[in-house]
């Protein structure tokens, strides 16, 4: 990971280091993120719990938070409303475990600007930092346009662009809270989308995609499966396997999926992911047949993903596999099912993503 980035600055020359905030209750991971953001030059401020995250805020100006959803004194859900009251701009990222992404998703409801699944990479984990930042960069100089222009018409339309914004942000939230409460019900699915929706969104920067295509791999990922809903519950929770006719049921849900993002005009650039994901590089996928670069890009990587994290996470019918075999399980895939390219990508981004455990378990 090239940790020499170029560290992110103000459109408006800034006073001094741009100062952020990690809040979790494990010092390793405050330790561990201190030393990484601390070599990208950011001036940087810990604390272990709500209570010393409050008290920091109350003495310094802040203009980015790194928040565990889960802490013993409070938890992200109760602490981001309080933290906007203090400093209304800052830029708050979520650190959660994956079976937290339902409250993670209603942080983002209440004010959060994103979160990212533990173990976080930290090379995403920078770049969704300098995101966040240039969002609220954006989001003051509109208040400082807002209070400049005199004219009723251009203050009107701010409003009305901010408040379009606000609504598309609620309505991607709204439709992951769903997801992560239809996953809820199943112990083996539980967090699913989280975790593919990360590990899309590092695969597709790994393949060297645009910071707004990997954007839109992530906000697919974390809406793949939406179509999930519309399938039978009793064929949902099946435990042996199915019959032919029940197959086809659920192999409707991308169908399904792309149906009920299409009204929303904010997101028809992942439709097409979301209705592609379970297609093959070989064409013998659906529900259209395509295949190689017909597929969109982000439905490759998502359906690559997909059977990485199914490999990789306890099912009733297997164990779940360590990340190095389910890569080299992967490769048997590689040619029919799975792109040649993202396979390469995924395979660096796993034993990247190994060694930073490897790193972390060494320093606890």
């Amino acid at each position: 990971m090239d940790q020499t980035a170029a560290p992110y600055q103000f459109n408006s020359a800034p006073k001094g280091p741009i100062a952020i905030l990690v809040v979790d209750d494990e010092e390793p991971i405050r330790g561990a993120l201190k030393r990484f953001l601390s070599q990208q030059h950011f001036e940087v401020t810990t604390a272990g719990n709500g209570a010393e995250a409050i008290d920091v805020l109350q003495r310094q100006k802040i203009a980015c938070v790194l928040l565990d959803v889960r802490m013993p004194d409070s938890n992200g859900v109760d602490l981001v409303p309080r933290i906007l009251e203090i400093e209304p701009n800052a830029a708050i990222l979520m650190l959660t475990a994956v079976n937290d992404a339902a409250s993670a998703a209603l942080c983002m409801q209440r004010g959060a600007m994103d979160y990212l699944t533990k173990p976080v990479d930290l090379t995403d984990l920078l770049r969704a930092i300098q995101r966040a930042l240039r969002r609220r960069d954006t989001m003051i100089e509109s208040q400082q346009i807002n209070h400049w222009l005199k004219e009723e018409v251009a203050i009107r339309t701010a409003e009305l662009r901010m408040e379009r914004a606000n609504l598309e942000r609620i309505s991607v939230a709204t439709l992951e809270a769903l997801v992560n409460a239809l996953e809820a019900k199943d112990p083996y699915l539980r967090g699913h989308s989280a975790r593919v929706a990360d590990l899309a969104a590092t695969v597709a920067a790994e393949m060297g995609l645009d910071e707004e295509q990997v954007e839109l791999v992530r906000t697919a990922g974390r809406l793949h499966d939406i179509g999930k809903i519309g399938i039978r519950e009793e064929i949902l929770n099946k435990q042996g396997p199915l019959t032919d006719d029940e197959f086809e049921h659920v192999k409707n849900h991308t169908v399904t999926g792309s149906q009920i993002l299409a009204p929303l005009a904010h997101l028809k650039h992942i439709i097409d992911i979301v209705r592609s994901h379970h297609e093959r590089w070989d064409g013998k996928g659906y529900p259209d047949g395509i295949g190689g670069e017909s597929v969109p890009v982000g439905a490759r990587i998502i359906g690559a993903v997909e059977i990485y994290d199914a490999l990789t996470t306890s099912r009733p019918y297997q164990e779940k596999m360590v990340p190095e075999l389910a890569i080299e399980r992967l490769r048997d895939l590689v040619g029919t099912v799975i792109d040649p390219r993202v396979h390469r990508a995924l395979q660096a981004v796993v034993a990247r993503r190994e060694a930073l455990i490897f790193l972390d378990d060494a320093r606890a």
